[in-house]
């Protein structure tokens, strides 16, 4: 019994670890979303717009707080979506994408 109760209780941890570790903000989770048509209501992505990074070299020198009130411009304006939290996963990814192909050139 104790057995089983190890492998159920070893299984949770995981399985909530691994949950966490799909949260955290990353470079290609930035660029699902930029791609996606799902930050909004409008059938447009963040590409429609900006395909191949077109003017996001400016990303490289603005702030990240500035940075992501120009996203939310986007979502609540051209996409017709709700504005991410400025701390959320989802805005910390986009951010880290944003500076990544703004410092690479595409």
């Amino acid at each position: 019994m104790k057995l089983l109760t190890g492998l159920v209780m070893c299984g949770i941890i995981v399985n909530v670890s691994g949950a966490g570790a799909a949260d955290l903000p990353s470079v290609e989770r930035g660029q699902k979303l930029f791609a996606s048509d799902k930050l909004g209501t409008s059938g447009k992505s963040c590409a429609t717009c900006h395909k191949d990074g077109k003017e996001l070299n400016v990303a490289s020198t603005t702030s990240d707080v500035d940075l992501a009130g120009i996203i939310n411009g986007c979502i609540a304006g051209p996409l017709k979506g709700k504005p991410l939290d400025p701390e959320s996963s989802d805005m910390k990814s986009l951010l880290q994408y944003l500076k990544s192909i703004a410092v690479t050139g595409k």
